[in-house]
């Protein structure tokens, strides 16, 4: 991602993304926001985190030349694994190239279930 500058808001870094990818990045903080609705956004690591109100990370979204990234714990991203196996993914990321559409209802049952494996048992950032 290019900047002048490194950014210090959830809103510097989508604005300093290509043009192309700003969308994205939107739809995905949309999302995060309508899925959890009590995450507060920050930046971690440069690239925006959905924190619960504890300030517990529960996801990161980031974006990149040819593919945006929702990275989760690794448990949550094994919970979901059948119904990723048309998905690029990583120890905890869900890989989405930017000519395939956001997989929306999947990314959003598991932001909730990132949310529920927080609240229920505890389970923090890796």
């Amino acid at each position: 991602m290019r900047t002048e500058s490194k950014p210090g808001t959830v809103d510097e870094y989508i604005d300093s993304a290509p043009e192309q990818l700003r969308g994205r990045l939107e739809e995905l903080r949309a999302l995060a926001s309508s899925a959890t609705p009590a995450t507060t956004e920050a930046l971690k690591w440069g690239t925006p985190a959905f924190l619960h109100p504890s300030g517990t990370i529960l996801f990161i979204i980031s974006g990149h030349q040819r593919h945006s990234n929702v990275v989760f714990t690794p448990s949550i991203r094994e919970a979901f694994e059948d119904e990723l196996s048309d998905v690029e993914t990583g120890k905890g990321s869900v890989k989405i190239p930017h000519s395939d559409p956001v997989p929306r209802e999947l990314l959003r049952r598991m932001m909730q279930a990132r949310w529920r494996e927080f609240e229920d048992h505890g389970v923090t950032w890796m």
